[in-house]
């Protein structure tokens, strides 16, 4: 009889962040993927047969608030079926096999009262590719008016949902703004007040 004197070490999580237009396929038991939502969408995608999956993230670019809504459903078409298709498409090139996806979708929440339901739209259109692809939707969690912090563990399928209070709605300000370009050389600047 062996008496183990120390338990075998466990690898240590592998963490990797996912932030707006980025995509990550992996099939490391230890990788946990993880994202900050507001109205984004993060799929999380995986093929539970080959312990393969992946996350990803995306939103609507920020418009004018009196830009249309066609224009704006039209934009969530072109970035979200970006988004999805690189996703499915890293999957499949690591012998995924698209009869066994399975997906979770999280995010879509409204940021932003009084102008165009971003997240809304967002969560439509992530459900409705899905169904076209013929790809389950197995969970998540889309709409309502808060944040959350997404824990996704690819090999399983395996996710955590951690909403942010609406206290912490500053988070979130990153999804709706953009940085401002630096001022090219030679130009001068503006002083507003």
């Amino acid at each position: 009889m062996t008496t183990l004197l120390h338990p075998p070490a466990q690898a240590a999580e592998k963490k990797i962040h996912i932030v707006q237009g980025e995509q990550y396929v992996d099939d490391n038991p230890n990788t946990v993927l993880t994202t900050i939502l507001g109205s984004c969408i993060a799929a999380c995608i995986w093929d539970n047969t080959l312990g393969l999956g992946g996350m990803n993230h995306f939103l609507l670019p920020g418009t004018d608030a009196g830009s249309q809504q066609r224009q704006l459903e039209g934009d969530v078409m072109r970035f979200g079926v970006h988004a999805m298709e690189l996703l499915v498409n890293g999957l499949l090139r690591r012998g995924a096999q698209r009869n066994r996806l399975q997906a979770k979708l999280f995010g879509g929440a409204r940021m932003i009262k009084g102008l165009t339901d971003i997240g809304e739209l967002n969560a439509t259109f992530a459900e409705r590719f899905l169904k076209a692809e013929g790809i389950a939707i197995a969970g998540g969690s889309l709409r309502g008016e808060q944040g959350r912090r997404i824990q996704f563990w690819p090999v399983t399928g395996r996710a955590r949902q951690v909403l942010l209070a609406k206290e912490t709605e500053s988070i979130m300000r990153a999804e709706r703004t953009r940085p401002i370009p630096p001022t090219p050389p030679g130009q001068g600047t503006v002083e507003l007040f």
